[in-house]
């Protein structure tokens, strides 16, 4: 059967909603196909409002939900409350050639119902510096293209936060930030005085603290500072597809979810020099549709969308959709989170604060931002929080005396972390299997993606200086943790995967334009992670974001001028 439309969005996850938005409302019929079930906003998030003795097993992760899901049970939001919003291992299999934790959510919203919503924009420096430091290639746009767009998208998402007029971290269009309590205010106090060139800020994250007409108008209230984010936000809060842009999109009119259907390919057609549909596949019925479309946009989550194109094969495309210089596939990166540091502080026993907070304290990269300075290349971000000791500490005592125990505030402690920018390399790549399919037919991923020295550097470096920054803030019992060593933390498991279908300026060392158009197939655009050249150090997704608005706009007064 065939179905047309103006455009067709594969995917329903952060830059997939945002792609539906600004295509409804520019007047195009738009089809958003989501391989998984819906999920309607608030009616659908059946854990939302429970307490902790509601589930059955105190919501923790139980030994067979860890056997059944080896991969997805990894992911640190994985419990009792959030496994309905995961995929379950068995049913959708890759192949790891290298370890790779491929985290998945599949349903209308995908991961957006999952991320850990900090939201920091790049600067040039991100931007200029494969050029600069030579890896990759040379990035189509700049900050200046983007940042029109970065403003766009947070008006509406709505970003807590502050103006930090920081060179390599420029200020959001923000509401209200969340405060640091009193021991993350004294650290940052030391680090000011002896550390001058590493700002302390307030976490920027995609939570209403003030709403404005916007986010009433979405029907999105006041953050509550619960911090059970990942069960789905009944206020909606928090920023995701299913409280915002989707619902934004179905008020025009023009928006088409199909769910439950798996995207097998793009088709091209020779004649016409361009794409005109996809070929889907119902996942109960395995029947399967053709639907048309003008422009299509890829979004199904990076790894994903590589498959999906690598699997768009044609007489002029043997090898994937747009895929003329063999380079699909490859230079995935990632961001290096394998360091954690812990700590503990003596004193502030009379101090406590208000609520679960949703973001951390945050210090952007210090590391090779200005010149090449140390033995790697780039730099990574730290995060950091401190809390009192609570639940989780040991008590004494039986009865009374042992509950009073445990309701005592505890000590202070510290933890942080570091989130490293990884360089791209050919090497890490991904592929089709030639012999195994998945229950649709579609071939199998191949994942082979690994750290690199670059990456271990990084890391020393990390211990190095984060070690001296708490000690110097008066710190004790200061433990480091390589979590990748101790078999935890393998590539993929912190969901920052990006690559595999680049932006560049030239077609034969990349694979999208500035305005992210398949050299080849220009009437296909990739606007999620997969469309990244290089990763920067800061949370990903407001610039898919940022980057999915601008190319829907383009992609629509393109239209309009004829020539798609």
């Amino acid at each position: 059967m065939e179905y047309t439309f103006d455009a067709i969005v594969i995917g329903s996850g952060i830059s997939g909603g945002w792609a539906a938005k600004e295509l409804c409302e520019r007047g195009l019929k738009t089809l958003v196909i989501e391989r998984g079930r819906m999920v309607k906003h608030v009616r659908d998030y059946p854990t939302a409002m429970l307490d902790p003795w509601d589930f059955q097993h105190g919501n923790t992760k139980t030994c067979t939900m860890i056997e059944e899901n080896p991969t997805i049970s990894k992911h640190y939001a994985f419990d009792e409350s959030t496994k309905h919003f995961y995929i379950q291992d068995a049913l959708h299999p890759y192949i790891q050639e290298k370890p790779f934790d491929w985290i998945r959510g599949y349903q209308v919203g995908g991961k957006s119902l999952l991320w850990a919503r900090q939201t920091q924009r790049w600067s040039d420096y991100e931007f200029e510096a494969p050029k600069r430091d030579g890896f990759a290639v040379d990035w189509p746009i700049r900050y200046n293209d983007l940042a029109p767009w970065y403003s766009h998208v947070e008006k509406f998402v709505g970003i807590s936060g502050n103006r930090d007029g920081l060179p390599n971290l420029p200020d959001s269009e923000v509401l209200p930030a969340f405060e640091m309590n009193a021991v993350e205010k004294y650290i940052k106090s030391k680090i000011n005085r002896h550390f001058p060139d590493r700002p302390v800020i307030m976490g920027r994250c995609a939570h209403v603290t003030a709403p404005q007409t916007v986010h009433t108008e979405q029907g999105r209230t006041k953050c509550m500072a619960r911090s059970l984010c990942q069960r789905g936000c009944p206020f909606g809060a928090y920023f995701s597809s299913n409280a915002a842009t989707l619902p934004w999109a179905e008020k025009t009119g023009n928006l088409t979810i199909k769910t439950d259907t798996v995207v097998h390919s793009i088709l091209y057609d020779e004649k016409a020099g361009k794409a005109v549909g996809v070929k889907a596949i119902e996942s109960d019925t395995k029947r399967e549709h053709l639907y048309k479309a003008r422009i299509i946009f890829v979004n199904g989550a990076t790894l994903n969308s590589n498959l999906i194109l690598l699997n768009s094969k044609s007489s002029k495309f043997p090898n994937g959709l747009g895929n003329l210089n063999g380079l699909m596939g490859t230079h995935i990166a990632f961001h290096n989170y394998r360091g954690r540091i812990t700590a503990s502080i003596d004193g502030f026993e009379d101090q406590y604060y208000f609520g679960r907070r949703p973001t951390q304290v945050f210090m952007p990269s210090f590391r090779n931002v200005y010149k090449q300075e140390t033995d790697f290349l780039r730099g990574y971000m730290v995060a950091f929080s401190a809390s009192r000791e609570g639940w989780s500490k040991r008590a004494d005592g039986i009865g009374s005396t042992f509950k009073e125990a445990l309701t005592e505030a505890g000590k202070w402690v510290v933890s942080m972390m570091m989130q490293g920018e990884t360089v791209p390399i050919k090497e890490n790549h991904v592929r089709l299997s030639n012999d195994k399919s998945d229950q649709w037919g579609v071939p199998l991923l191949i994942t082979s993606i690994a750290y690199t020295e670059n990456d271990d550097k990084q890391l020393r470096d990390f211990f190095q200086e984060g070690v001296k920054m708490l000690e110097t803030a008066g710190c004790q019992d200061i433990v480091t943790v390589d979590q990748h060593a101790i078999g935890y933390r393998n590539p993929g498991l912190e969901v920052h995967d990006m690559g595999g279908v680049r932006m560049g300026n030239d077609p034969d060392t990349s694979l999208l334009n500035k305005w992210n158009q398949l050299h080849h197939c220009k009437n296909v655009f990739v606007t999620d992670g997969a469309c990244m050249t290089s990763t920067g150090n800061q949370n990903p997704s407001l610039t898919f974001m940022a980057l999915t608005a601008r190319a829907a706009n383009y992609a629509v007064d393109e239209i309009k001028r004829g020539n798609l």
